[in-house]
């Protein structure tokens, strides 16, 4: 199935993500995350981590495992944009890039084949061209990795769960594959993008992730996050 029949690309499609007992919560009102979507606003006087459990700190477990949350970018996952012929990957440089070319491989009938990356993270233009070492220019970052994800509760999710959380778009990002390196599994107290032209965005679906799938903030980070909110226009 091409993809450009697929609704949830519209801009206009509501973030929908899954919540620790497995029903679909709506993100509300808003169109579904890319980096070029229009910056958030947030009303005088609202907290933007209301109802979003904080603890006094991240505990790492230190037993993390990628493949708790299944195959990388496995296309077999109940996230918005499974089992559409295409692995998570293609989907969000299909999604994130401009000026694509496409290619027919094996796991998309339509991957994008070149194009390019206006870098959210550190505000530069990344040339992208498939291929293992050229193609490592662009990454695809979790907004919330799924390591910090691990620590802050999803080790006690089903395997069904953390395949979907992997994957769903909500939490994904093309990105320069050095700011995704450097930004690794940390958390917004110890990591927040370059471009803090991008913290109102960063901040604000970072919220919408873990507060869709009721993971708890580090006190830390919710003060860098309501720092980095309030650089969002007001609304």
């Amino acid at each position: 199935m091409k993809r450009s029949t697929l609704v949830w690309f519209a801009t206009a499609a509501l973030l929908a993500v899954i919540v620790a007992a497995q029903t679909v919560a709506a993100a509300g009102d808003r169109a579904q995350f890319i980096a070029a979507a229009d910056v958030p606003t947030v009303a005088p006087g609202v907290d933007v981590l209301a109802g979003i459990p904080v603890v006094p700190l991240r505990i790492r477990g230190f037993d993390y495992r990628r493949a708790a949350f299944g195959d990388a970018w496995d296309d077999d996952n109940d996230a918005p944009g499974g089992h559409n012929g295409c692995d998570t990957r293609d989907d969000i440089l299909n999604r994130d890039l401009v000026d694509k070319s496409f290619v027919v491989t094996k796991r998309c009938p339509d991957a994008v084949a070149t194009g390019t990356l206006h870098d959210p993270y550190t505000n530069a233009t990344v040339p992208f061209v498939r291929g293992n070492q050229i193609g490592a220019s662009v990454q695809i970052d979790h907004i919330v990795p799924l390591a910090l994800a691990w620590d802050m509760g999803a080790r006690y999710w089903t395997d069904e769960m953390r395949l979907r959380f992997a994957n769903d778009p909500a939490n994904l990002i093309a990105v320069a594959g050095k700011a995704n390196q450097d930004k690794s599994d940390h958390e917004p107290a110890t990591w927040m993008p370059p471009n803090e032209a991008f913290w109102c965005q960063y901040s604000m679906q970072f919220i919408e992730v873990v507060r869709g799938y009721s993971l708890p903030v580090d006190a830390a980070s919710a003060e860098r996050l309501r720092q980095a909110a309030a650089t969002c226009p007001t609304g």
